[in-house]
Parts: C-alpha cells; sequence; structure tokens
C-alpha cells in the first residue's frame, strides 16, 4: 500500500512540474496580454509549489522556489554578492565551506591540510602554460576536490542532474550547491596564487522557465589576458566526475540538459 501511495505523489508531482512549466511558458508567449501572463505565472508557480510540497513538505519548496529565483539574477563580478545571498561563507586560507542539501541549506566546514594544499597546487601547477591547459587543471581540481571531501559531506552519493527527489537530502546537492562550491574552491586556491591564467568572478544563471528553460546557475572564471568568461559546472555530472568547462555565451545558449 506504501509503495503504490508513493507511485501515485511521484505520478501527481510530475503531473504539477509539467503543468508548472508549461503554464510559464504560455505567459512568456504574449507579452501583451498582461492579466493572463500574470495568472499564468501564478498558475506555474503554485504548480511547482504543490510538486515540490510532495516531494519534501511546504517550508523546503517555499525556499527551493526562494533560491529558483534568486538563481535568475544576474550578479556582479565579484562572488561576494552570491556568498552572502546564499548564506554562505567565503573560504579563507585555512576553510572552506561547502553547501549541500539545495541551496545552500546546510553547510561543512571543510579545514584542508598541507597535503590537500600540496595536491591542490601541483593539479593546477600541471596545467599552468597557458589559459586551455589551466582550464583542464580546474576540472581535474573540481574532480580531486569532490572525490576528497564526498565522503566527508556525504556527496560522494550526490546524483548530477536534476532531481527534485533529492531535495533537502544531507550530501545531494544542485546547481546553486555545486555553482557555489567550484568557485569557494576556486576562490581558495586563487588566494595561494595557483591560478595563473584566470580569477573567479560570481557565479550566473540562466532560464527562469519564462524563456521555456529551467533555472541553472554555474561556477565562471575569466581568463587574465583576453577577459573571456568560461562557465565551469558539475551540476549534470555524479560527484567526482569531470565538469563541463565552455565559453560562457556557449553555455548560456543552452538547455540545463546539456
Amino acid at each position: 500500500m506504501i509503495g503504490k501511495d508513493l507511485s501515485r505523489d511521484r505520478m501527481t508531482t510530475r503531473t504539477f512540474l509539467t503543468k508548472g512549466h508549461y503554464d510559464l511558458q504560455l505567459a512568456a508567449m504574449d507579452p501583451n496580454a498582461k492579466s493572463v501572463k500574470h495568472q499564468s505565472q501564478q498558475d506555474g508557480i503554485e504548480s511547482l509549489m504543490k510538486a515540490l510540497t510532495l516531494l519534501r513538505g511546504p517550508m523546503l519548496a517555499t525556499t527551493l522556489i526562494s533560491a529558483l529565483a534568486a538563481c535568475s539574477t544576474q550578479y556582479a563580478e565579484s562572488p561576494d554578492r552570491w556568498i552572502n545571498d546564499m548564506n554562505n561563507r567565503a573560504p579563507t586560507k585555512s576553510t572552506i565551506y561547502i553547501c549541500h542539501a539545495y541551496s545552500c541549506k546546510l553547510k561543512y566546514s571543510f579545514h584542508p591540510t598541507q597535503k590537500d594544499l600540496n595536491a591542490l597546487e601541483k593539479i593546477l601547477a600541471n596545467g599552468s602554460d597557458t589559459a586551455k591547459t589551466e582550464r583542464k587543471a580546474i576540472g581535474k581540481a573540481v574532480q580531486w576536490f569532490e572525490t576528497r571531501v564526498g565522503p566527508l559531506v556525504g556527496s560522494d552519493k550526490d546524483k548530477g542532474g536534476l532531481d527534485l527527489y533529492s531535495a533537502g537530502i544531507p550530501g545531494q546537492m544542485d546547481c546553486i550547491d555545486e555553482a557555489s562550491n567550484t568557485t569557494s574552491l576556486l576562490m581558495f586556491a586563487q588566494q595561494y596564487g595557483f591560478l595563473k591564467h584566470h580569477r573567479v568572478v560570481s557565479p550566473v544563471a540562466r532560464g527562469f522557465f519564462l524563456d521555456g528553460r529551467y533555472p541553472h546557475a554555474t561556477a565562471v572564471v575569466i581568463t587574465k589576458s583576453t577577459n573571456k568568461r568560461f562557465a565551469v559546472d558539475s551540476w549534470k555530472f555524479d560527484n567526482g566526475m569531470f565538469p563541463a568547462i565552455k565559453p560562457l555565451d556557449v553555455w548560456m545558449s543552452e538547455s540545463p540538459t546539456r
């Protein structure tokens, strides 16, 4: 009986999510129909709220909807506002704060050892010849970091991509957690001078249903010589896999599933 009820709830949840996305797409189609647009937006958000409530309860539903709204905002060059808005803390030379449980609901204080510092320095030094090789090294550093802290945080079992069923579960991460953690790692490396060709800027986001795409955020680095921005996005992949690294304008034009 419990199994049947769970199946029914999941089917209902999928219906609400589909309706929410559909209603919000309709709202974007006719900008002149303001009252219809407003009502469709409301219907869409209400459907999403119902879906998230079925999944993890009303408190988390409200938190996630607020986070999705924040995720749709483009931030300034410095990561400081992002860190503040996500109720996180900037890394120091002795601590990296790791977000998890979706939308930085929980945080873990990781204190890198000298061995960790040496490992991170070596990974990034191996790619220091050019900006292109450094971006590959940045990807390897993200892999190393996720593998290193996974057993401590519980994120070693974190699954990539859109998985609303895992919202609120310690160790599981959404795009906000992933973007925050990658940014914190790279800020930490930057403090020690490990990045030669790039500097860390604020995460950015794309999509907020109205353009037919789910909200999604990514960490960003910018080349010092050309000011070209690159997304460093580990959200799609399971813990410890190499992230997607690509020009930010390419990333911005894609759907979250790519």
